[in-house]
């Protein structure tokens, strides 16, 4: 058989693979016990790391979702100064229902919370996929459309948070940026 191609690629002689030796042999083990180790602790930390959702989730329809936060908006606006941008928070009672909407390219409403108490954030998006990732912290969620994902959350530090979404959802994706108050 002619070992040349019309394209001029040749087949390896035999004989060309030689087994892994020294260096090689070594750097081949660490990878495979780091991807043992990494198999173990994916799971680990899923279920005692406390830092993966609950998973609780449920079908809902976008326009639904946002007659939601405009309703718990209206209920909820407190009558405190206007914080940045002439934008009143939303300050709900704790413990209880917080809703936040993500559309493109703003997060609505921003939200004050209170520190030590526990809330569930329904998270939804409006119209496209979008990454709801809370900064400082290494909080991240991807957001459909459709699903009112629910995440319980305590905050513990009083501070600002930053709402970046963190998947590309359009032209102005850079400028979505939102805030969660604690205090």
């Amino acid at each position: 058989m002619n070992q040349e191609s019309s394209s001029g690629l040749e087949c390896p002689k035999p004989g060309w693979f030689q087994a892994p030796s020294g260096n090689e042999r070594t750097w081949i083990g660490m990878a495979v016990i780091w991807c043992l180790i990494l198999s173990v602790m994916m799971p680990y930390w899923h279920f005692r790391g406390k830092q993966n959702s609950t998973g609780e989730a449920y079908r809902v329809k976008p326009a639904d979702f946002v007659k939601r936060v405009e309703a718990f908006v209206k209920v909820n606006t407190g009558e405190e100064s206007l914080v940045e941008d002439g934008i009143a928070p939303v300050v709900p009672a704790p413990p209880g229902e917080v809703y936040l909407l993500a559309k493109q390219f703003f997060w609505f409403p921003v939200l004050k919370l209170r520190s030590g108490e526990t809330y569930r954030l329904h998270i939804s998006s409006a119209d496209v996929q979008h990454g709801f990732s809370l900064l400082p912290m290494n909080m991240n969620f991807q957001i459909v459309p459709g699903y009112d994902h629910v995440l319980t959350i305590k905050p513990q530090a009083p501070g600002t948070y930053h709402i970046v979404c963190n998947e590309f959802c359009g032209i102005g994706h850079q400028q979505m940026v939102g805030k969660i108050i604690v205090e």
